[in-house]
């Protein structure tokens, strides 16, 4: 029997400490550090259209909107996360202590990749429904036009809809604003993936 080698497990504190001095992304989750991969120019071109397009429609209302770089904590599942897309409403609530690190998004775009589009859509979904100003949740799909979208209705009830035509037009719940899924692909090459 070959003995399986044991993960090293972080506190916050720890993961904290050798994410500030890191120069790459990691998630933390319950105590293990994962990497973030890279993203390819189909990924973040997607999640780029998107925040322009939020970033321009949400401008003088009450709102933040975030990109890649901006980390979240989720402390009913001990997950610190970097979410492709966020809007959060003002002000802003920060992490105890911390000046980098928010909790209180109302809406939250990841965009897919092979790697973790299982995870996007099952653990890291439910983790992001523990958060109390959690509405709505955008899945793109960067391989081909395929988008995803949950609308909380009530608590413990979500309403989903997804969509293989760019000619759509998305509404969003959380705040007023109609997105043509067309506009999230726009630039982008499926024929290199």
């Amino acid at each position: 029997m070959i003995a399986q080698p044991e993960t090293k497990q972080y506190t916050i504190d720890e993961y904290l400490e050798l994410e500030i001095a890191s120069e790459i992304r990691s998630e933390y989750c319950n105590g293990e550090i994962i990497p973030m991969t890279g993203g390819t120019p189909n990924h973040n071109d997607i999640a780029g259209n998107l925040y322009i397009l939020l970033k321009s429609a949400l401008k003088g209302k009450d709102y933040r909107t975030f990109y890649a770089d901006q980390r979240l904590w989720v402390p009913s599942v001990s997950l610190y996360t970097y979410p492709d897309v966020m809007v959060l409403p003002k002000p802003l609530e920060l992490q105890t202590g911390r000046k980098d690190t928010v909790l209180n998004p109302c809406f939250i775009t990841e965009v897919l990749s092979k790697s973790t589009q299982n995870y996007d859509r099952g653990e890291k979904f439910v983790a992001y429904r523990t958060i109390p100003t959690f509405q709505e949740y955008l899945l793109i799909d960067q391989y081909r036009t395929h988008v995803e979208h949950h609308v909380k209705t009530a608590a413990h009830q979500w309403l989903f809809s997804e969509y293989d035509d760019p000619t759509v037009t998305l509404s969003f719940s959380t705040f007023e604003l109609q997105i043509q899924i067309a506009e999230l692909y726009e630039n982008i090459d499926f024929s290199n993936v």
